[in-house]
């Protein structure tokens, strides 16, 4: 399934707190990692006081037919051996597809995920990742969906967190797609839904529709909290890594920091250096875009003011 139209998003929710203002892995901020939703080695999580997590479990809706499919794509980063104190991810995923839904409901199907090749693979620590997902047919047509991503790298529990990391799923979250059916919005489901909406239980995960707004057929679910539908804003020229703070700002920062502070994001993250030269290269017009935007507006009622 072509998931391109969510891509965007996808990779915002995967990137978001990789590296942070002022961009340099010297700096104070960048020398704890800042991820959501990390999955650890099972095997070392559970020894932890407390214990870490080491899966992320999705609870969702569909509307479906005997000839509905379900297809899954878990994506993550995953850190490289450290290089003058900083782990640079690797984006990581694997994909499960043609998985017909009434069938998940005669037994929990689990599977052994092999993740895609990458030029730094070479280098990266082994891990070994696990998808499960289990369906239970419900009144008119509906079925709930039980998914488990987890991380089940063979550890023991005498590492560190920071060599656990490179053997860990960051900002681990799932795109899920359906033919011939429909997600329901966990958010907003119809009045026939929304008891079976209430009963999902997420852990560590948000479901949320993605995609074209017209069509219900892909999910997304995150290890933040996101709404239906959520975009990136047009005006935004590139990923910051901070959700929380606004391009212009981040933007104008760059652009104040000294020469030798604009040497250390060259000769740090590649994703660094792709932040200065797009700043760098910003043309003038640019500036008013990110000044501010009007999505919409309505009358308001006199009896609201």
């Amino acid at each position: 399934m072509n998931f391109s139209s969510a891509e965007k998003i996808a990779k915002a929710v995967l990137y978001e707190g990789y590296i942070l203002y002022p961009y340099r892995p010297s700096s104070t901020k960048n020398q704890q990692r800042w991820n959501f939703g990390t999955l650890y080695p099972r095997a070392w999580a559970e020894t932890q006081k407390p214990a870490e997590p080491f899966r992320m479990i999705t609870e969702c809706v569909v509307a479906a037919g005997p000839e509905s499919r379900i297809h899954l794509q878990p994506r993550f980063l995953q850190f490289l051996p450290s290089v003058e104190g900083w782990e640079q991810g690797v984006e990581r995923w694997a994909d499960q597809s043609e998985l017909n839904v009434a069938s998940l409901c005669d037994e929990v199907h689990s599977f052994d995920l092999f993740f895609k090749q990458t030029s730094q693979v070479a280098t990266l620590k082994p891990l070994m990742g696990s998808l499960s997902i289990a369906a239970a047919a419900l009144p008119d047509g509906f079925y709930k969906l039980h998914l488990e991503l987890s991380n089940a790298t063979p550890t023991s529990g005498g590492f560190s967190r920071t060599e656990m990391l490179l053997q860990s799923m960051i900002s681990a979250h799932l795109l899920m797609g359906i033919e011939d059916g429909e997600f329901v919005s966990l958010l907003d489901p119809p009045e026939m839904a929304a008891d079976a909406v209430r009963s999902c239980q997420n852990v560590g995960a948000f479901p949320v529709l993605v995609g074209d707004e017209s069509q219900r057929t892909m999910m997304l679910s995150s290890p933040i909290i996101l709404y239906d539908y959520p975009q990136i804003a047009p005006e935004s020229t590139g990923d910051f890594f901070d959700g929380t703070e606004m391009d212009e700002m981040l933007a104008l920062r760059v652009m104040t920091l000294t020469d030798a502070e604009k040497d250390a994001m060259r000769q740090g993250d590649e994703q660094a250096r792709m932040i200065l030269e797009r700043t760098d290269n910003l043309p003038a017009e640019h500036w008013m875009k990110v000044h501010g935007a009007i999505r919409g507006m309505r009358r308001v009622p006199e009896e609201e003011l």
